[in-house]
């Protein structure tokens, strides 16, 4: 954040790298599957993006019932952030229900997005 010169407070837009999550050293991995209207309307891309902001590794795919699932696994405030964000989703999403459980770390470094 910075001080204009009028002496107004502002706040960068976009997020610096140094501003992504730093691991706490604890990794944890939760499965999230959230159903509604959210095929057809950019979730996985969003998740994706939203997943690389705040650090976290995983992956994110369309399943055949309508619903989009998701592992994420990271610095357990990043993944809560992420699993947050699942709840609302992209614009154009209407998200009715999410299904959180916990899951076994793999060791993922990166956030990809499956077919």
């Amino acid at each position: 954040m910075g001080i204009s010169p009028t002496g107004v407070s502002h706040i960068p837009v976009g997020r610096p790298r140094s501003a992504v999550p730093r691991h706490t050293g604890a990794v944890i991995a939760r499965r999230v599957v959230v159903h509604g209207l959210v095929q057809g309307v950019g979730f996985r891309w969003s998740m994706a993006g939203a997943a690389r902001r705040a650090g976290v590794a995983g992956w994110v795919r369309n399943r055949s019932d309508g619903a989009v699932e998701a592992h994420l696994e990271g610095d357990p405030e990043a993944v809560d952030l992420v699993v947050a964000w699942a709840h609302e989703g992209p614009r154009h999403a209407s998200v009715t229900h999410v299904e959180v459980s916990d899951a076994q770390p793999f060791g993922a470094v990166v956030f990809d997005i499956e077919p």
